[in-house]
This record gives structure tokens, C-alpha cells and sequence, in this order.
């Protein structure tokens, strides 16, 4: 049993803009004590894959600090390689993103989100998701204005949660420590309008029936609509 909130309460949530000097769109995303600095860089070249096609390209990578954990983790770089956990991670970020970003709009460029955890205790994938929104957000309408762009590139806003199952009690934005317990554990990216960009649901040797999936389904929209006006309010977005 929660001690601080209960099972449908979300952590503390903030979003906290414009924290990096030199990106053209940044935000320290706070969900309880998971801290990750999202950063947004707009390239004016496109993939190889994609010249030509006026079309463009949001894409990610993800990281974590050394001591962004309870022990010491080592630097991917330094390891020579990624984890696989890194490149899905980073990959259902970029996905993400590309879900509500209009890339004919955006024109032949490219914008990468960086999200480095500067500290982890669960959920850590989906603050980059809501943190890396608005620093895309961010870069967006300054390239908007820089090139008098009318058309929208942004469709509509995105955030995510986490959410799980322990002791056969659902429970919203799961801590690390609740995480490592938890018989279901899943991640929901919703858009403002409903629709879903992505649902990530595993048993942890253990099955779920179709409504324990949407007791913890609703948890996850009614909180991520409460994300979403977090977002809008920081930006100044009616």
C-alpha cells in the first residue's frame, strides 16, 4: 500500500522550460523524484534515406548519467555499444513524436530530441516522451517563426504514463521500486484527442484478464490528459 498517495495519484509532475542555452527547445521534466533534460536540435539535413522527398524527421536517443541511479552505472560510450534497452527505449521516443508531427510540413530538416536521465526512480521512458514534447514544441514554433512557416507541424499535443498492476491492485506512475514488484507492468502514450500511439503491457509471469488492462487503460488517460494540461500550461497554449 502507498504510503504518499494513492493507487490513481500520479507524482509531482513539472515541466520546466528554456533550461539549456544553446537548444533551440528544452525542458527539465520532473515525475517525482525521475528528473530527465530533454533537448530538441534542429538540423537543416534530413536522413540520406530521405532527400528529396520534402519530407522530414524527428528522431531520438536516450541516455542515463552515471549516478543517475542508486549504484554507479557506466557510460554506454565508454562501453563501446548501446544497450538494448537504450535503442528501444530511444526508439519508442522517436516514434512517439513522429505520431503528432506533420513531417511534409516540417520540411527536408531534421529535429533530435536528446533525453539524458539525470535521475532515475521509474517511469523514466515516459517523462522523456511528455519532457521531449515540449522541447519539440519548443524548437518547432521557433522555426516556425524564423522561417515564417504558416502550415502546423505540431497535430496535437502527447504525453505518457506508466502504470501496473501489484498485488492485484492497479496503480498509476509506478516508482522503481514499485516497478520491480509489479505483476503487470505497462506504458501508454496517448494523444490529446484520445487516440493512442502506443500501449507497452507485460505480465510479469503472471496473466491479466481485459479488466484489470482497462482499469489500469483508464488510469492511464485520465492522467495523461492531466499531463497534457500541465503541458499546455507551461507553453502559454490555450
Amino acid at each position: 500500500m502507498r504510503k504518499d498517495r494513492t493507487f490513481a495519484q500520479m507524482r509531482e509532475i513539472t515541466f520546466e522550460i528554456n533550461v539549456n542555452l544553446h537548444a533551440e527547445g528544452s525542458c527539465l521534466v520532473k515525475f517525482g523524484n525521475t528528473q530527465v533534460l530533454c533537448t530538441a536540435s534542429i538540423d537543416e539535413k534530413t536522413p540520406p534515406w530521405l532527400k528529396n522527398s520534402n519530407k522530414g524527421w524527428v528522431t531520438a536517443e536516450y541516455g542515463m548519467l552515471p549516478r543517475s541511479t542508486n549504484t554507479r552505472i557506466d557510460r554506454e560510450a565508454a562501453r563501446g555499444k548501446q544497450s538494448g534497452r537504450t535503442q528501444e527505449i530511444q526508439r519508442l521516443i522517436g516514434r512517439s513524436l513522429r505520431s503528432i508531427t506533420n513531417l511534409y510540413n516540417l520540411g527536408e530538416r531534421q529535429i533530435k530530441i536528446d533525453c539524458d536521465v539525470l535521475q532515475a526512480d521509474g517511469g523514466t521512458r515516459t517523462a522523456a516522451i511528455s519532457g521531449g514534447f515540449v522541447a519539440l514544441y519548443l524548437a518547432v514554433e521557433k522555426l516556425r517563426s524564423s522561417y515564417n512557416i504558416d502550415k502546423p507541424i505540431i497535430k496535437e499535443f502527447i504525453g505518457a504514463i506508466s502504470a501496473g498492476i501489484i498485488n492485484n491492485q492497479p496503480n498509476l506512475d509506478l516508482n522503481y521500486e514499485e516497478d520491480s514488484i509489479a505483476q503487470v507492468d505497462a506504458n501508454f502514450v496517448i494523444c490529446e484527442s484520445g487516440k493512442i500511439s502506443e500501449i507497452q503491457v507485460t505480465g510479469e509471469e503472471y496473466f491479466f484478464s481485459d479488466d484489470q488492462f482497462n482499469q489500469i487503460f483508464s488510469l492511464a488517460k485520465d492522467a495523461i490528459s492531466k499531463i497534457i494540461n500541465k503541458q499546455k500550461e507551461v507553453l502559454g497554449h490555450s
